[in-house]
């Protein structure tokens, strides 16, 4: 599968440029690399994986649509080491409600599985009932900033969604049948990379930022599950009311047959969480015919942050779990979730304890996964943006130095879950 980039930049250069992904010559330098991974093959899919307690989600971004950077992430997050390469690094790749995104994280798993024989982890898309941190961007127009500012909010940013270049580029990224166009940045937010954590509203001397929220189309999301490209779906609700989630509900039913798993994420309400839960549940269940589970969103995007963003994931988590008045579903962290989450588990006797094998319905497991989402982006980001200084608009799998750094710290984070050793040799 050969994927091109055509990109056209008034700064580089003033002719079209073909930057071609699936470049054949660097694959078997990328698969001896892989091999010399040494991790055990663990042939897992993902249902299983929910049942074992491993089970590990990559959050690409409800809001997050740099199309680029999501094709890249996906394909390292897919890729693992092991002579027989049948052992997944994340179960499910979760993404905004959009074709092109849709369409590039199911790019970058299958190049991953041209350069190894793996099973393809779900693609899981999210929607939300209300307004949502998730859903949301920042806007703001840099010629009503003073020349003399110190531009914080370009130096808080996590996602370098915020620049001051005067630099016109449109970008066509064709993938299969579909293209999206990526729009002129004249200086400003950069849409597509902004993914509403929020962080720049508050630094702004001058007030200048706006929040735009927005409400995913319910029809289109209907349609959306109805694909082969689109396993799971992820329904992210406040937890203060249920009629609006009915609402959604009521328009994904029909569509719901064709999934096999659905996902609710919801803050921690206090007292109210487990009645909310229940209400939701006896909503869906009429129409329920795959696996449910609840994200438990503790701190939403902040994992990136440092030790203490985990805390109040785990502290949700210890609260849910110690309920013997939860509605059935499987129970997985996010929001703050990092390479310390495991450990914090582990304190709290919520990590792989308890496993069984039966329904869902009948689960005595307690916390059986996590989803890693700015962390998780942030650690890969870093030899993804170095990679695109050096070489442009490129598949991180025709630069085999970069992906095998990639791939050590996508390893790193997500070993702790797995339980396989660490290419450093630690077991992790």
């Amino acid at each position: 599968m050969a994927t091109s980039f055509y990109c056209s930049s008034a700064i580089h250069t003033q002719h079209q440029v073909n930057v071609s992904f699936g470049s054949k010559n660097p694959l078997q330098n990328v698969k001896n690399l892989i091999k010399s991974f040494g991790i055990p093959s663990k042939s897992c899919s993902p249902h299983v994986s929910l049942q074992q307690g491993n089970w590990v989600k990559l959050i690409c971004g409800a809001s997050f649509e740099d199309v680029v950077d999501i094709r890249n992430l996906s394909l390292v997050y897919t890729l693992a080491g092991g002579k027989d390469a049948k052992l997944i690094i994340v179960d499910c790749i979760d993404c905004a409600a959009d074709p092109s995104v849709i369409n590039a994280v199911n790019e970058g798993i299958e190049t991953a599985r041209e350069i190894v024989s793996i099973r393809r982890p779900w693609v899981m898309i999210s929607v939300n009932d209300d307004e949502d941190l998730h859903f949301r961007k920042a806007e703001f127009d840099p010629e009503d900033c003073p020349s003399d500012c110190s531009r914080p909010c370009e130096n808080v940013c996590p996602a370098n969604a915020i620049s001051f270049e005067r630099e016109n580029s449109t970008m066509e990224v064709p993938f299969g049948s579909y293209q999206k166009a990526k729009p002129k940045m004249q200086g400003g937010v950069i849409t597509e990379r902004c993914y509403g954590c929020g962080r720049c509203f508050p630094v702004c001397p001058y007030d200048k930022i706006r929040e735009i929220t927005y409400v995913r189309d319910a029809m289109a999301t209907a349609e959306l599950l109805k694909t082969n490209d689109v396993d799971a779906v992820e329904i992210h609700t406040s937890g203060r009311q249920t009629n609006l989630f009915k609402e959604l509900w009521d328009d994904l039913a029909n569509s719901v047959k064709y999934l096999r798993l659905v996902a609710v994420s919801l803050p921690d309400t206090g007292d109210a969480t487990i009645s909310t839960m229940n209400q939701m549940y006896a909503i869906m269940e009429p129409h329920l015919s795959c696996f449910n589970l609840w994200q438990l969103d503790g701190r939403p995007m902040s994992g990136d942050i440092g030790r203490g963003a985990t805390r109040e994931s785990i502290a949700f988590a210890v609260r849910v779990a110690a309920s013997s008045e939860r509605p059935p579903g499987f129970l997985q962290l996010a929001g703050g979730t990092n390479v310390h989450t495991v450990d914090g588990l582990k304190k709290r006797g919520l990590f792989r304890t308890h496993i069984t094998c039966a329904e869902p319905n009948h689960l005595q497991s307690l916390i059986v996964g996590i989803a890693y989402g700015g962390y998780a982006r942030k650690i890969v980001g870093r030899v993804l943006s170095s990679m695109g200084s050096e070489n442009g608009v490129t598949g991180i799998e025709c630069h085999a130095e970069h992906l095998l750094k990639a791939l050590k710290e996508a390893l790193h984070l997500v070993g702790s879950v797995k339980s396989y050793n660490h290419p450093d040799g630690m077991q992790r």
